[in-house]
């Protein structure tokens, strides 16, 4: 039998051209093998769960896509002065407050789509990645209290004298807001994975890279966690029934949907110190999706709560039964936590850019 042309390349050339041609050789058996249906099982695995990720940003993006146009559309006639819930929305305030979020809705739209076609990838990450990460702050733990906050918030305006006919507009907006909620992320899940693998992919553990940022990382996480753990703690407490740091003449405000949120704020405050000390000492977990996820979620909850928050120092939003100063420090103080979360993220996922293969 006489020699392939590539077996002769390989004897005359080891280095070089004979490199190149073993990578041929070795091609053209991969292809063949693949041809003839001897793909590893491994390689089926991950093809499958790829495709899997693909069909899951697909319909989470038109599907949050879809959800939140009722949103939308409710917040462009409110923005018009037209079938407003009550007379206190028609002031200049809250119609500006309505175009905002309008616009907020139809860049969610664009978002979500853009999450499922290729042309989305080439977006710039900080287009992509800040609105997200408000928008999954703001709607993400919504989702498994809507069926309780819901029915809350219309007795509240109820009781606040807001029209029957909100009744429907605010199951239009619980809808979307619950749609958004349950699409959004898994859209964003595909997406990551699809443009930044080290982002949600491959276990937690890795070699720490040249120039890595743990040494300022790691004091950082340890301090934004015990500020969490001092936030969620009081938030549980107030959640309890605790009254400390509470007004005394406004502990009527406490309605279910007070209970409900302070019970929320201590969850995500606790499940955000567990990840960024999780992803900080790179221990607690196997793989990097359950830290990484918490914390974004988190922070984004804290950062966006904290900040939306400030619209009770404006006599728009029914004030809370906090006292001044309580009221303050944990509004500002979850925002200040958020934004410091948020940096934590970023700096592990350098880390992890910088030291595992691409």
């Amino acid at each position: 039998m006489h020699p392939s042309h590539e077996d002769q390349a390989v004897k005359a050339y080891p280095e070089g051209r004979g490199g190149e041609a073993r990578s041929r050789h070795r091609g053209g058996e991969a292809r063949s093998r693949h041809r003839g249906g001897e793909a590893s099982p491994e390689g089926r695995v991950r093809a499958a769960a790829g495709r899997g990720w693909a069909r899951a940003r697909a319909v989470g993006g038109v599907g949050a896509a879809l959800a939140v146009t009722p949103y939308l559309l409710i917040k462009v006639v409110w923005s018009f002065g037209l079938l407003l819930p009550n007379a206190a929305m028609a002031g200049a305030g809250w119609r500006a407050v309505n175009a905002a979020t309008a616009v907020m809705a139809a860049a969610g739209v664009g978002l979500a789509l853009a999450f499922c076609r290729p042309w989305g990838e080439r977006l710039p990450a900080w287009l992509v990645a800040g609105p997200v990460w408000v928008g999954t702050g703001l709607l993400v733990p919504v989702l498994p209290l809507a069926p309780v906050l819901g029915p809350a918030a219309v007795d509240r305006d109820r009781a606040a004298g807001s029209s029957d006919l909100w009744t429907y507009e605010q199951a239009l907006v619980m809808v979307s807001l619950v749609g958004v909620a349950a699409g959004l992320p898994l859209a964003l899940a595909g997406y990551v994975r699809a443009r930044w693998p080290h982002a949600l992919g491959g276990p937690l553990a890795h070699p720490e890279p040249e120039g890595g940022t743990r040494p300022l990382r790691v004091p950082l996480a340890v301090a934004v966690a015990a500020g969490c753990v001092l936030l969620g703690g009081a938030k549980a407490y107030w959640a309890a029934g605790g009254a400390a740091g509470l007004d005394p003449d406004a502990l009527h405000h406490r309605d279910l949907w007070w209970h409900m949120l302070s019970a929320g704020t201590a969850v995500w405050a606790l499940a955000g110190a567990w990840g960024v000390l999780v992803l900080a000492f790179r221990r607690g977990a196997r793989r990097v999706v359950l830290p990484m996820a918490a914390a974004w979620v988190a922070s984004g909850m804290l950062f966006s709560y904290g900040v939306y928050g400030l619209l009770t120092l404006t006599g728009m939003q029914r004030p809370g039964p906090e006292l001044p100063v309580a009221a303050a420090l944990a509004r500002e103080g979850g925002t200040v936590l958020g934004a410091a979360m948020a940096l934590l993220l970023l700096l592990a996922l350098h880390d992890r850019r910088r030291a595992l293969p691409h």
